[in-house]
């Protein structure tokens, strides 16, 4: 690894312990959020692109480190910005942030990893490459699957970057709105279990199974050509 990729290395770890030193996660909380709501609102009225210039850094910033808060971020788009343009910057936003712990991984902790683990990656990569897009759709729609897991995992394979970020960008988009939807009546919301009830949470798997559609089908009409 050479000295440039050192420093970026390096400033990733420090601002991750400074995050937790200085204990950071008090201010991305709900009840944080709930008391500095109309500040927020009061300052986006009177400077609307620095406030979104302001978030979506934060946001892109929270993500690419892997950082505790998107939960509470995305309500914050929603009390901030509403419904639809919080969705927006909360999307764009997180699809930067996810892009940059993607190429974080590939670039500079990918031949770390390969060297120990590339055999077993194989069959991934093969399969990332041929069907990627809807598996990945498959998992950001299931909310089984956490989503800096996944950042990670995928900066391991060979999936290409426009197929990641369209995934991303695409497969986020209807767990963001129910958050940033929740965030647009944040005086209704207790805590943050019951925003993504039962019904939702059953309605990402089917989206999840819909992405994979594609892929059980090839697999099936494949099956039926293979000779006996």
């Amino acid at each position: 690894m050479n000295a440039k990729k050192i420093i970026i290395v390096l400033a990733g770890i420090v601002s991750i312990a400074l995050f937790f030193y200085f204990d950071l996660q008090r201010f991305l909380t709900l009840g944080a959020l709930k008391a500095n709501r109309q500040t927020l609102q009061d300052y986006y009225a009177t400077h609307k692109l620095i406030m979104v210039a302001g978030f979506m850094t934060l946001y892109i910033v929270q993500t690419a480190l892997s950082l505790p808060g998107a939960a509470i971020l995305s309500l914050a788009a929603g009390a901030i910005f509403g419904s639809i343009m919080g969705t927006v910057y909360a999307n764009i936003a997180a699809t930067i942030g996810a892009t940059l712990a993607f190429l974080v991984t590939r670039y500079l902790l990918r031949d770390v990893v390969l060297n120990r683990f590339g055999g077993k990656l194989e069959g991934m990569n093969r399969e990332l490459e041929e069907r990627g897009f809807s598996y990945l759709l498959f998992l950001r729609l299931v909310p089984l699957f956490p989503f800096f897991l996944i950042n990670l995992a995928a900066g391991l394979t060979r999936l290409p970057l426009r197929t990641f970020f369209f995934g991303t960008m695409l497969g986020i988009i209807p767990g963001g709105f129910v958050y940033v939807n929740a965030g647009a009546s944040l005086a209704t919301i207790d805590s943050l279990s019951g925003i993504a009830s039962p019904r939702v949470l059953g309605s990402f798997a089917l989206l999840g199974l819909f992405a994979l559609v594609p892929v059980l089908y090839n697999r099936f009409k494949a099956g039926k050509h293979v000779p006996e």
